[in-house]
């Protein structure tokens, strides 16, 4: 009983390490990258549809990206959901392509970044921690229903704070590569 809630946290809060690496790669560096446009929603024939299942994406060059979409005929809501995003781009349609240039940042623009990653690291820190939180209710809940005893709960609690700590050390590590590489020139 007490693996399986243990198990259970780590399983959680795997995810949620993951869920914070993969918002950090939707932040824009300078640099030409398909992760750019993952969260971008296309209204395509009256539905929302993901930007990723109405295109293919390359990168010819450092500050450039390419969408080509799968039917030409989206191109118009394609080009429109990239211009209401919050990325900031600004698409040029040649009728078949979108190409997406990448400006430089700049050092006002590169440090808003870092704070917007900050926020995200520390929404990230709440949720492992929260994830703890109620691993560890539910490991008291065993102890009052005499499930375990008093030296198993401070063990797996021990083994709990641990597992926390580790996870959040990895949120941390992903943070400092998302700012060096946002703050590299």
């Amino acid at each position: 009983m007490i693996e399986d809630v243990l198990l259970e946290a780590i399983g959680k809060m795997e995810r949620a390490v993951e869920h914070v690496q993969s918002q950090f790669s939707s932040v824009r560096t300078g640099r030409a990258n398909a992760a750019l446009v993952d969260r971008i929603v296309v209204e395509y024939y009256g539905s929302p549809v993901p930007l990723q299942q109405l295109a293919a994406f390359q990168v010819p060059e450092a500050r450039t990206l390419v969408v080509k979409p799968h039917d030409k005929g989206a191109i118009a809501a394609i080009e429109k959901a990239i211009r209401e995003s919050d990325l900031g781009l600004q698409p040029s349609n040649d009728g078949s392509i979108i190409r997406l240039s990448i400006p430089v940042l700049t050092e006002e623009r590169r440090k808003e970044y870092v704070k917007v990653v900050k926020n995200m690291t520390e929404d990230g820190r709440i949720a492992v921690r929260n994830i703890r939180r109620d691993a560890r209710k539910q490991l008291e809940t065993l102890e009052k229903n005499s499930e375990m005893s008093k030296d198993e709960l401070e063990r797996a609690e021990k083994d709990l704070d641990k597992h926390t700590q580790d996870h959040v050390d990895l949120i941390e590590k992903a943070f400092a590569r998302k700012e060096q590489e946002l703050l590299e020139v």
